[in-house]
């Protein structure tokens, strides 16, 4: 047995070479010992879109969004109808203080406030609401489709 301790922040050439044999071996864990589906969302399943109504991601996903915030507050917090309407969703989790930035030596995304969106068959499963900030990721809420819950997203996105 040969231990490696390789880099993944900044990810290093050993990291990127191995990236896709480790993905699999995690992969294969989760289905055989958390019994996950093999359709559980993939890296390629997920978005970052900006907070912001300039964003045509963020603009053409909104209803969508709002939606499923109603639908999971309804049922995991048991919320009525008035409590999360789409200006309680706006003001909750679209309205952030922070304001975009793009600095050379920051991430390719900027800094700010995104909603990471989970897409499964072409509809939004799951939202974390994150702030990306010059030196650490801040996880404000993370919202999903109750539907869903065999999928245990909120561990998903935590790990993710």
């Amino acid at each position: 047995l040969k231990v490696r301790v390789v880099r993944s922040s900044p990810p290093s050439s050993q990291f990127k070479a191995t990236f896709q044999e480790s993905y699999q071996v995690y992969k294969r864990y989760q289905m055989v010992i958390h019994k996950d589906p093999p359709d559980k969302p993939t890296i390629n399943q997920v978005r970052l879109v900006p907070v912001s109504f300039e964003d045509p991601q963020f603009k053409s996903s909104f209803n969508q969004s709002a939606t499923l915030f109603a639908k999971y507050q309804m049922a995991i917090h048991k919320d009525t109808p008035s409590d999360c309407g789409e200006n309680e969703f706006t003001r909750f989790l679209c309205d952030s203080p922070l304001e975009a930035e793009n600095a050379p030596n920051g991430p390719e995304c900027g800094y700010g406030s995104f909603h990471q969106q989970y897409w499964l068959d072409g509809k939004i499963i799951a939202v974390g609401v994150i702030d990306i900030l010059p030196y650490c990721v801040s996880s404000v809420y993370l919202y999903y489709d109750p539907d869903y819950s065999f999928l245990s997203l909120g561990v998903y996105s935590a790990l993710r």
